[in-house]
């Protein structure tokens, strides 16, 4: 039990750390890593559930509970962190903007992220039965990966839950900025059921007049 004990104490951890997208767009009292996780393993289940082609649903849940575990450790990053300038006016500017990179960029930075993420899971579940270590590293390489059908669909159904939330904070707090939230969805989401909820998402919050622009 000793090593049960220890892992619920370091991911409850979760619980109190906020999901730093959030802080660096300056969203009073933003929601932590462990509020998100709610969402999208209820988001996961749901939608997968309306899916003619069944899928997997104990493993998409198990997925979503154990995609950001390693971030107790490693931290939350976002696409911003590497060209942020430590002056809030000049930060401001860059948040209107969905960042750019070049294809030898991103691929550093993808693999720099997974190799810290990826350290950091070893290293939280490391007290684990072996047979759970096995299962969480497959789900969350899966997840990282998108090697299964389940991986590649809870991916966005990732995505989508932060795409909501920002929506939300933005009739809350009038930020994050609108624009580049958008612009990040139209590249990212291709799942029919993740862009049928976009426009629902459009239709409540801005009458339709987005998926127009």
């Amino acid at each position: 039990m000793k090593g049960f004990l220890d892992f619920f104490n370091e991911v409850g951890k979760l619980k109190g750390m906020p999901r730093r997208g959030w802080v660096i767009r300056e969203i009073k009292n933003p929601e932590s890593i462990a509020e998100h996780t709610f969402r999208v393993a209820l988001m996961a289940w749901l939608l997968a559930d309306k899916k003619k082609t069944k899928m997997n649903i104990e493993k998409l849940i198990k997925m979503a509970l154990i995609h950001d575990l390693c971030e107790v450790y490693a931290g939350d990053t976002t696409p911003y962190d590497s060209i942020l300038p430590k002056d809030k006016k000049k930060r401001r500017e860059i948040m209107k903007t969905w960042p750019r990179f070049s294809k030898i960029e991103r691929e550093k930075l993808t693999k720099d992220k997974f190799n810290k993420e990826k350290k950091a899971l070893i290293q939280i579940i490391e007290k684990l039965p072996i047979e759970l270590k096995k299962e969480i590293k497959s789900l969350w390489l899966d997840y990282e990966k998108g090697l299964s059908r389940e991986g590649r669909f809870f991916k966005q159904a990732d995505r989508m839950e932060s795409f909501l939330q920002a929506t939300e904070y933005w009739h809350k707090y009038k930020k994050p900025m609108q624009k580049p939230i958008w612009l990040w969805a139209r590249e990212l989401f291709d799942e029919p059921l993740i862009l049928e909820l976009i426009e629902e998402i459009n239709e409540k919050f801005y009458k339709g007049s987005l998926l127009k622009e």
